[in-house]
């Protein structure tokens, strides 16, 4: 089977502690990488839950707004300009 090579940037302490994780369990970041691979060509999907972000762009309350608007320019209603919160009321 041919082989290539895989070139990820991340934090050098997130990659320290990735490394120590995988020692931990008897293997290195390539060996998890390609097991990582392998689940994602199986199962068709990332294999594992993705949850939200503490971002306030992905807060219930930010995202009911953003739909609110986005509906209302759907059906004519409001500008694009109603998007933006400004400090004019």
């Amino acid at each position: 089977m041919s082989q290539t090579t895989l070139s990820v940037r991340m934090d050098a302490d997130i990659k320290k502690r990735f490394d120590t994780f995988c020692a931990d369990a008897g293997m290195n970041a390539t060996v998890a990488v390609n097991m990582f691979a392998r689940a994602v060509l199986r199962e068709q999907r990332i294999p594992f839950a993705i949850t939200g972000s503490d971002d306030p762009f992905y807060s219930i309350k930010n995202q009911a707004r953003l739909k609110a608007a986005m509906d209302q320019l759907e059906v004519g209603a409001g500008t694009a300009h109603d998007l933006i919160e400004t400090d004019n009321g």
